[in-house]
């Protein structure tokens, strides 16, 4: 399901003032994050992920795995951070306009 700008728009600013709880640092992108990521989204359904200094990879393909990897949805990259979205099954708590 691809997000439409309005609905884009208004998770952005359900994000913005979220805190990052995951970080993408020189090893990349492994199986361990992807499952925590997923749980998170699971739990949250919008979460920030922030791009440490000492990541070798380009932070919009980081973004992109990370997305690609849970299924979830790309909101935007600011910086060195990005946000996800995926609607949840279970603590389904965001209305999509």
């Amino acid at each position: 399901m691809a997000l439409t700008g309005k609905q884009k728009r208004f998770l952005r600013s359900k994000a913005h003032h979220l805190n990052p709880i995951f970080q993408v640092g020189k090893g990349g992108v492994n199986e361990n994050m992807v499952t925590q990521i997923n749980e998170a989204l699971e739990a949250r359904e919008l979460i920030k992920i922030s791009i440490l200094q000492n990541c070798d990879l380009d932070r919009k393909e980081v973004a992109e795995e990370v997305s690609e990897r849970t299924n979830a949805e790309l909101v935007q990259v600011i910086g060195s951070i990005f946000v996800l979205y995926k609607e949840s099954t279970e603590n389904k708590t965001i209305e999509l306009p």
